[in-house]
């Protein structure tokens, strides 16, 4: 049981950690040397992705708690 909370907890912590990645790379699209539209598809691509992950962290996040309960 410990090992799947401690499983579940790395994945959380690694989708997370893509999450933080891709909006750091929204941002950094935001004043590329491009034009205007492909800065703001590359910023709009970042941030879906990052939702995205961000959603199956807290997925995971609540199927560890209710695997626990």
């Amino acid at each position: 049981m410990t090992a799947s909370i401690r499983l579940s907890n790395l994945i959380t912590r690694s989708l997370s950690s893509r999450a933080a990645a891709h909006r750091a790379m929204a941002k950094a699209a935001l004043f590329a040397n491009s034009s205007t539209r492909t800065r703001l598809t590359r910023y709009n691509h970042h941030i879906e992705k990052a939702q995205q992950l961000e959603a199956r962290a807290l997925e995971t996040a609540k199927r560890s708690v209710g695997a626990v309960s």
